[in-house]
């Protein structure tokens, strides 16, 4: 609490924009509407002003704070039951298949030379499939606009099928988190606080500022959400004229789902910052770790391996491999 203090006084755009804004926004809907004459909204004009500066950095502080328990419960890793998981796993590795299968149906349709006969096969399968048959035909002749979006949507899934999350924000914020790895066998989560130390200012605050615009909605979200459960106990509490109520109940849970949305959406220049300083943070972070990158990619794969190994484990005798890697060795 005290560091998220220090960025409220020292003017931190991370937390003004990403919790501060939308819990205001919040704050007004919910002076105006549920508690009027409390909060003075209308009336009073000093009350209100208290209580809309009090409110909003009360809220947007205490939502800040939690913004790790409140991300795992949208990505699908806190408060979900087993089964429940289970089977947000699987619809959301179905809707990974089928828009591979989707794009690959209508490649092969849009293809000018003639189809191979392992192709012809191939679309002749993806025709006969009961789900995919219904877009084959349709999605090639919408053309390569629409197809670069389904293929903007695949992206927002890990490459591994095994990383596969059972929400959609999860999925898109696991895509760029399995990217070191999947590519240099760099896990940039074990090593995240190392590699954000030595990368670049300006990728840096390109990552803080494409991971804010995230935070803007997701905080918009749980506010409404909050919102949402205060209209509803004065619903059932039986204030009289709650029709308002009723309006504010509906219009934000539908809201909530639009932000979710556009959160996803918002996580694709996040996930192009994450990139960005894995690709650009390889070198400055082997240099400062004491280490040479090698010039076989294969080489470089298993020198990340051993050194977010030993960055997360305890030492094993395995780890003294890493002793071809460091400066003033041998090179590969």
């Amino acid at each position: 609490m005290n560091g998220i203090l220090q960025s409220a006084l020292g003017g931190g755009r991370a937390l003004l924009v990403g919790w501060i804004l939308p819990s205001a926004v919040n704050v007004l809907i919910f002076g105006f509407v549920i508690i009027p004459k409390f909060s003075g909204f209308g009336d009073d004009a000093t009350r209100s002003a208290v209580f809309g500066l009090l409110g909003t950095v009360l809220l947007g502080l205490v939502l800040a704070a939690l913004q790790t328990q409140l991300y795992r419960v949208l990505e699908g890793y806190l408060g979900w039951p087993e089964r429940l998981f289970r089977a947000g796993r699987r619809c959301q590795l179905a809707r990974k298949h089928l828009l591979r299968g989707r794009l690959n149906a209508a490649t092969l349709v849009l293809r000018e030379q003639p189809l191979s006969e392992a192709d012809t096969a191939t679309l002749a399968e993806y025709r006969a499939h009961p789900v995919t048959s219904r877009y084959v035909d349709s999605d090639a002749p919408k053309g390569p606009v629409w197809l670069s979006l389904l293929e903007e949507r695949l992206r927002r899934y890990p490459i591994d099928d095994r990383q596969v999350t059972p929400t959609r924000l999860g999925n898109a914020i696991r895509r760029f988190e399995e990217y070191g790895y999947n590519h240099f066998c760099l896990d940039s989560q074990a090593l995240w606080h190392e590699l954000n130390a030595v990368v670049p200012e300006s990728a840096r605050k390109q990552a803080e500022d494409a991971r804010t615009n995230v935070d803007f909605f997701v905080c918009l979200l749980y506010g409404h959400l909050l919102v949402a459960l205060a209209a509803l106990i004065d619903l059932c509490a039986g204030a009289p004229k709650s029709w308002p109520a009723v309006v504010t109940l509906l219009g934000l849970l539908v809201l909530s789902a639009v932000w979710y949305r556009v959160a996803v959406a918002a996580t694709d220049d996040w996930a192009g910052a994450v990139r960005a300083m894995v690709n650009l943070g390889r070198q400055p972070l082997a240099t400062s770790m004491g280490l040479t990158v090698p010039r076989q990619l294969a080489e470089e794969r298993a020198m990340w391996s051993l050194t977010a190994d030993l960055a997360s484990s305890p030492y094993r005798g395995d780890f003294a491999d890493l002793d071809k890697y460091r400066a003033g060795e041998t090179k590969s």
